[in-house]
């Protein structure tokens, strides 16, 4: 029986990359990456077809989560751990906002960012501070 190619979404392809979901697209468009389109006109990538571009890139997709790992041990008591409540994503910039407990903390990050981390609403999350400066204010 022969080995069957499993065909991704363009998300999950440039999820896999590491690109943005545009660059993605826009590879598609330009006919520099090969894709199956579905009988409904949608694009399917076969994992084979990322198999080069995989080879290419200077850092792969296991060493970005490796050095993700690496930074969760940094700093223990400047983390916030709660819930994601909202990621709006425009343009450049993203805005997550993240409850910890009855407060809410905002973070404007890049775009970019936000979707390499695939942040969605209800996820886990750290909010990491550094900051020279904490000043306490009696409520």
């Amino acid at each position: 029986m022969a080995d069957v190619d499993v065909l991704l979404k363009p998300r999950e392809a440039a999820a896999a990359l590491g690109v943005s979901y545009p660059t993605l697209k826009h590879w598609i468009l330009a006919g520099s990456l090969k894709t199956i389109k579905t009988p409904g006109g949608h694009h399917r990538i076969p994992q084979s077809a990322l198999n080069p571009l995989l080879r290419s890139k200077p850092s792969g997709a296991k060493e970005r989560q490796e050095s993700r790992e690496r930074f969760r041990a940094v700093s223990g008591r400047n983390q916030l751990v709660g819930r994601i409540a909202e990621v709006k994503i425009s343009g450049l910039l993203a805005q997550v906002i993240l409850e910890i407990g009855d407060q809410k903390i905002t973070s404007i990050i890049t775009s970019d960012a936000a979707r390499e981390m695939q942040l969605r609403k209800g996820q886990t999350a750290a909010a990491l501070m550094k900051a020279t400066e904490v000043m306490i204010v009696r409520v």
